[in-house]
């Protein structure tokens, strides 16, 4: 964002293992040019666990945000100052506020789910949700704003999956079961108005596939490898809301949060973020 021998005045970028694949330094660069938020950079580093301490001990006052993806999501918490309701309720950060020495956690990806289902589908009573950890944690409170009563959870691992239950029982109101990724034959029979996956491509089995092909909106919320199996599979017979709506919308919160300008004044660049990223997804190989 800045020319050559200008120096940076506020810094901000995500950090994951792997986070090459990341869409957020595009959508936030294209927020920051149709903000004319001059100064501002956004990058992105490759930051897994152990190393996350000092990463973060390493940055200095020029930095205001991190937006964090796996498997950092929950490693965080307990390196933060204080974390948000929202965050605290989903267990979950995905991005981190700097200012004054302090660390502040949020979690933008709950109200960015809700909009992105809004916008696509609307209300939703009920879904079924593959996956169990920290994103499928934070998709049951984004879902339960849009009214979703009844949840079916498929993880390959149930036990692994109780702190993602508690939060819907305990912050959503969500009814919750939850099935095996060993033996999908009983999701055929599962009624649901949405299906989300936030799970590897590899994960979507032909059995699957083909267990969850009656639900008629799917919600995919990764795009490594796009188009994946399940966004293909969704075909043009249903709905599908992309990664890129959810992308969009939780960074727009992002930007108005690392800036401190109002959403009003921040919302306008969600079309040109939107548009930044479909260009980049158009450029990419086929998954």
């Amino acid at each position: 964002m800045s020319s050559a021998g200008e120096a940076v005045a506020v810094r901000c970028a995500v950090w994951g293992s792997p986070v090459a694949h990341s869409l957020s330094p595009v959508l936030h660069a294209a927020a920051y040019d149709a903000l004319g938020l001059a100064g501002w950079e956004y990058g992105r580093a490759d930051v897994d666990e152990a190393g996350l301490p000092a990463a973060l001990a390493a940055l200095d006052g020029s930095w205001r945000g991190l937006s964090l993806t796996m498997p950092l999501k929950r490693a965080v918490i307990g390196l933060l100052d204080s974390v948000s309701p929202v965050a605290e309720a989903a267990g979950a950060v995905n991005t981190v506020l700097l200012c004054d020495g302090r660390r502040t956690g949020d979690n933008t990806d709950v109200p960015g789910i809700t909009a992105a289902v809004r916008e696509r589908v609307g209300d939703v009573r009920s879904a079924v949700v593959v996956g169990g950890g920290a994103t499928a944690a934070s998709s049951l409170l984004g879902l339960a704003d849009v009214g979703c009563e009844r949840v079916t959870l498929v993880v390959r691992d149930p036990a692994r999956a109780e702190r993602t239950v508690a939060v819907a029982a305990e912050h959503g109101g969500v009814e919750v079961a939850v099935a095996s990724l060993a033996d999908v034959s009983g999701l055929r029979e599962t009624s649901a108005d949405l299906l989300v996956g936030t799970v590897p491509g590899a994960a979507w089995t032909p059995d699957l596939l083909a267990a969850t092909a009656h639900v008629p909106a799917v919600f995919e919320m990764v795009y490594d490898g796009w188009p994946t199996p399940l966004a293909a599979a969704a075909g043009t017979d249903r709905v599908l809301v992309s990664p890129l709506d959810l992308l969009v919308h939780q960074a727009v919160r992002q930007v108005q949060l690392m800036t401190g300008l109002p959403l009003e004044v921040v919302e306008p660049a969600l079309a040109p973020m939107r548009d930044a990223g479909e260009v980049a997804l158009r450029e990419r190989p086929a998954g």
